[in-house]
């Protein structure tokens, strides 16, 4: 399992849009990143940036991400989102959210990191 961050800031004139699309966020969107190997998928709001934290258990991230980038219903959804969004200048080419390296992670407990 890959654990997965990102971040991103809201457009302020866009919030109230952007809140409300995801209040109900697309039966075949949420499809898409199923068929995906998504899991475990949440996005967070402090003042105008956004925090995404997500889980991929598949083994070919790369055409699973690939995936969710072809389908059209996602490309539809992505339309009406990303004018509300404004990516890090950081975030390289062809990105719109800008990936957070893992620093640290609290394992099961129990789990010896010592050894």
């Amino acid at each position: 399992m890959k654990r997965i961050a990102q971040t991103i800031r809201l457009r302020p004139e866009h919030r109230e849009e952007y809140l409300r699309l995801h209040s109900a966020v697309w039966p075949g969107v949420e499809a898409a990143l199923h068929r995906a190997n998504i899991r475990n998928y949440s996005i967070f709001l402090h003042g105008d940036v956004l925090f995404a934290y997500m889980e991929y258990h598949g083994e070919e991230f790369e055409a699973d991400m690939a995936s969710i980038e072809a389908d059209p219903e996602t490309r539809r959804w992505w339309k009406l989102t990303d004018p509300c969004q404004e990516p890090w200048p950081d975030r390289g080419e062809g990105r719109q959210w800008s990936e957070l390296p893992e620093i640290w992670h609290l394992g099961p407990h129990g789990d010896d990191a010592t050894a």
